[in-house]
């Protein structure tokens, strides 16, 4: 799937139901690897929103459509 750099609500309102839970998949992944890389590096002072920003970048891209996720009332499967 081709996730555009800056996801907004439009984007995602062109997406269908199996659409939409490939890209959350697809962008909880990204973002779980840029939280893991941090934790590690940065141990008890993790803080999500004080961390780099490809790492705030990630977090807010998976918000953003896991929200609509939840509005829609779709099943997320993650490994």
């Amino acid at each position: 799937m081709n996730i555009p750099e800056h996801i907004n609500t439009r984007w995602i309102a062109t997406l269908g139901n199996e659409q939409l839970v490939a890209a959350e998949a697809e962008l909880h992944a990204a973002y779980r690897s840029s939280e893991l890389a941090e934790k590690q590096r940065s141990g008890a002072r993790y803080m999500l929103l004080q961390g780099p920003a490809a790492l705030v970048n990630a977090w807010h891209r998976w918000v953003l459509v896991s929200k609509e996720t939840k509005n829609r009332g779709l099943p997320v499967r993650r490994r």
